[in-house]
């Protein structure tokens, strides 16, 4: 971590700046055995103190992850392939919306993908989501 801003040249131009932060992330592949190593930096307007600054990055890659694992599984959304435009955003976009709905719904306990498939058989079902 580099809290002394007088080593970054022009810190002045970015408001409220406290930090740069270096992260080594690694990550052990269960299916190739193969441990990875990632490099990260982060700007950060919060006080220079490791532990939080470690726990604050933490949770975000923690939600992150689980935003990420829920919109493929329940989505597919790693094997869209739009590429014109805005499309890939847009749909990004639409399928944040219905994952809120879904998540929001009760009434059915099945999961994210069980959901989506009965809003897609059930008519009255994908009303009741809809808010009608």
């Amino acid at each position: 971590m580099i809290a002394d801003l007088g080593l970054i040249e022009e810190a002045t131009e970015w408001a409220l700046l406290q930090a740069l932060v270096r992260i080594e992330a690694e990550r052990y592949h269960k299916a190739t055995g193969k441990t990875e190593t990632e490099t990260r930096y982060y700007i950060t307007s919060l006080q220079p103190d490791a532990v939080r600054l470690n726990r604050c990055i933490r949770q975000h890659w923690g939600i992150e992850n689980k935003l990420h694992w829920v919109l493929d599984v329940g989505f597919g959304e790693d094997l869209d392939r739009k590429r014109a435009g805005y499309a890939a955003q847009n749909f990004s976009v639409l399928n944040r919306i219905a994952l809120n709905l879904l998540k929001q719904d009760k009434t059915s306990k099945r999961g994210i993908h069980g959901k989506r498939l009965k809003a897609g058989w059930d008519n009255d079902y994908l009303l009741h989501l809809l808010g009608n």
